[in-house]
C-alpha cells in the first residue's frame, strides 16, 4: 500500500504530469487500484511487486509533488493461515 501525501497546492500539478506521462513505473512495480481523500490532499494506492526496491525508481519521479509511505500489507486470505501458526 503506497500513502501519497500531496504537497500543498500540488494536485494541479500531480494530475498534469500524469496525463502528460502517465504513472512512470519501472517494469515489475504494478498499479492495482487507488482512493483520493474527499480534500485532495492523500492518495491511498495499491500496487503489486516482487520486488521493493523498484519503489524507490518510481518515487523519485514525484518527490517533488509529494511524500510517499510505503507500508507491505496482504491479503485477509494471506493473512488467515498465517495467523493460524501463531501460538497465542
Amino acid at each position: 500500500m503506497v500513502i501519497e501525501h500531496f504537497k500543498e497546492n500540488a494536485v494541479q500539478e500531480i494530475y498534469r504530469r500524469f496525463r502528460e506521462k502517465g504513472r512512470m513505473m519501472p517494469d515489475g512495480l504494478n498499479y492495482v487500484s487507488s482512493w483520493i481523500d474527499t480534500e485532495l490532499k492523500v492518495c491511498y494506492q495499491l500496487m503489486e511487486t516482487e520486488d521493493a526496491t523498484l519503489f524507490p525508481h518510481w518515487t523519485e519521479n514525484w518527490d517533488d509533488l509529494m511524500d510517499f509511505e510505503i507500508v507491505p500489507v496482504r491479503t485477509s486470505a494471506e493473512t488467515a493461515p498465517l495467523v493460524a501458526t501463531l501460538n497465542l
